[in-house]
């Protein structure tokens, strides 16, 4: 291998040939894992129909191709039609001794973000966690008298009246399972990490739901059979997939619609936590819906303990679910727009840990 064939495999981050018609030449393996496809099937093949980037570029192509010129584009979304768009950066610049052609870096901004949003998930459960404590020995035990006072008197009263002393009753057995679903934060245990096959998890929340809140939903199955085993506490990530499913199926307000499971291996994805470690995150679970998206004022905030799109939810779901990823050392995101909602997971493989990554 030559050095210059040395530099280009090793680039960290995805590049792109690109000819004078803007047709792929070729596309280093940083690519080849963000576009889930290889150099030789992309190929001839025009890029702007195997990257969708929510901004006018081919003008601004032309222009810095006939100018002899690099252009940078910031904070852009980049997606492959396989995927969830990321927030991006991109970097174009003629390549040199080739008339006509160009290079086009990819750098992904959105793990920056995403470890942003893991550390505020962290201190939202950690406050959650002293409210739940507070709100149980602070109002669950006067709830119990008001349920018990009310109970007492439905003995004497008439119908007319019952009908007010069962609605305390009802009020208030809601706010105690509030209270406890709450608790749950602080009840989750460390993740016991072991071996886990992501698609026999997959299989057991699949089928589950088909039997319970998903029944209304057509769940069709992509995974990639080559997966490797995670890094992972097989329960608890089955909550977190059971918690996307319920918020994916309830988002069609009972109407008939598709989740689509998907899984597969994004082998540059990397994040790095505050401590400088880096974490390889290569083994990725999709839950995809087709839903009318979340309401855009939430958008960002979607993990936060109590932010619902919903108007009787509760905000405790996805909060759960981003604390125990979390806690998995993984990566939990949104994408939305409506007809297409993807939450997506990133996770260890297994026998990274042996190796200190």
């Amino acid at each position: 291998m030559s050095k210059d064939e040395a530099i280009w495999t090793s680039l960290p981050v995805p590049a792109l040939e690109l000819d004078e018609a803007d047709r792929i030449v070729r596309i280093n393996p940083a690519a080849e894992g963000f576009m889930m496809t290889s150099s030789r099937a992309l190929a001839g093949q025009p890029v702007w129909d195997r990257l969708a980037v929510n901004a006018p570029l081919e003008e601004a192509f032309e222009r810095a191709r006939a100018n002899d010129a690099p252009l940078f584009v910031n904070d852009v979304d980049v997606g492959t039609g396989e995927r969830a768009p990321m927030q991006c950066n991109l970097q174009v610049a003629p390549l040199s001794g080739t008339p006509g052609h160009m290079l086009m870096l990819i750098s992904p901004r959105e793990l920056a973000g995403r470890m942003v949003q893991n550390s505020s998930v962290k201190s939202a459960a950690k406050s959650a966690i002293g409210m739940a404590e507070m709100l149980a020995h602070e109002i669950k035990n006067p709830l119990a008298g008001i349920t018990g006072a009310a109970q007492l008197l439905s003995m004497t009263l008439g119908k007319e009246d019952l009908e007010l002393t069962d609605l305390i009753v009802s009020e208030s057995r809601r706010i105690v399972s509030l209270l406890e679903r709450v608790e749950q934060f602080g009840n989750v245990s460390a993740p016991d990490l072991r071996p886990v096959n992501l698609h026999d998890v997959l299989d057991r929340a699949r089928r589950s739901a088909m039997l319970g809140f998903a029944a209304h939903m057509t769940l069709v199955e992509d995974y990639d059979p080559s997966l490797p085993a995670a890094l992972g506490d097989m329960d608890q990530l089955l909550q977190v997939v059971l918690n996307l499913l319920k918020n994916a199926a309830e988002a069609t307000g009972g109407r008939p619609g598709t989740i689509r499971l998907h899984t597969y291996y994004e082998q540059s994805l990397r994040v790095r936590r505050g401590d400088g470690v880096g974490k390889a995150l290569p083994l990725q679970i999709e839950i995809i819906d087709d839903g009318p998206g979340l309401p855009p004022e939430i958008a960002d905030e979607v993990f936060d303990p109590f932010v619902s799109g919903r108007e009787n939810g509760t905000g405790l779901g996805l909060a759960l679910a981003a604390k125990i990823i979390s806690d998995h050392d993984g990566w939990i995101s949104v994408s939305s727009v409506p007809g297409r909602t993807v939450f997506r997971i990133s996770l260890q493989r297994a026998e990274m840990t042996s190796q200190g990554d």
